[in-house]
């Protein structure tokens, strides 16, 4: 369920919340526009590196609140983001290793929320989310994060892999969550960290797994086998905290 009031809709109205201070989140254009305004949009959209969805008619209809989309929605983020560098500049000024949290297509925007607010409460010094298929910073996450999100940045990148390897120039470590992985309490998760968290359904893409440098699980020994996002986010990252300050 979306927001309501983060709906932007109209080739006018849109193209003002582009060349306005407005974040947009996220960007929805009809396939195979070539009209000049809407190629007007799809510039703008560009030079703000803002990663456009074309999608058919009926998918618009479904988005639009006032039926009047004229073929272009603009979804409007709740605040604004931050960048990677402001997260590493706030570790460095605290004289502590990054601790990060990369998010592989979180789509619930509770779950983001709850992973924000974790984020928080376990001292990492951000959250990293992909630009395409995955929640943007609604309403619904700010309610979810209980204020947290007013406190720990969350940095919206292009390619999450590409991030991960500037990251690791940094000298920085990357743990995935996944079920098949080594015991959390095996791995040495101390110094600079990022977790990494995959989707709801479809776990850890391949190729950022590949990227990551441990692949961690979850002693289970319930009756079934996966936790919530959210919640084994903030399995892993107490892991993580107990061992850095052990």
């Amino acid at each position: 369920m979306r927001d309501q009031s983060s709906v932007i809709e109209g080739r006018n109205a849109v193209l003002e919340a582009l060349r306005s201070d407005t974040t947009v989140d996220k960007l929805y254009v009809l396939e195979n526009s070539k009209d000049g305004p809407t190629q007007t949009i799809l510039r703008e959209a560009k030079k703000q590196n803002i990663y456009v969805n074309f999608v058919n008619k009926e998918r618009l209809d479904q988005l639009s609140t006032e039926k009047k989309h004229q073929g272009v929605i603009a979804m409007i983020a709740a605040y604004s983001y931050g960048s990677v560098e402001q997260m590493l500049e706030s570790a460095r000024s605290k004289g502590e290793s990054p601790f990060l949290f990369l998010l592989d297509g979180i789509e619930d925007p509770h779950n983001l929320g709850a992973i924000i607010r974790t984020a928080n409460l376990a001292g990492a010094h951000g959250v990293i989310i992909p630009s395409h298929r995955a929640c943007g910073l609604t309403s619904t996450v700010a309610k979810a994060s209980a204020g947290a999100i007013n406190y720990t940045p969350v940095a919206k990148v292009t390619n999450l892999n590409k991030t991960m390897e500037s990251l690791k120039k940094e000298g920085m470590w990357f743990v995935a969550s996944d079920m098949d992985g080594t015991r959390m309490y095996d791995l040495d998760l101390k110094g600079s960290i990022g977790l990494v968290i995959g989707n709801e359904g479809e776990g850890i893409s391949p190729l950022v797994k590949k990227n990551c440098d441990f692949v961690a699980s979850i002693p289970m020994s319930g009756d079934i086998d996966s936790l919530n996002a959210s919640v084994a986010c903030g399995v892993l990252a107490y892991e993580i905290v107990r061992q850095r300050l052990g």
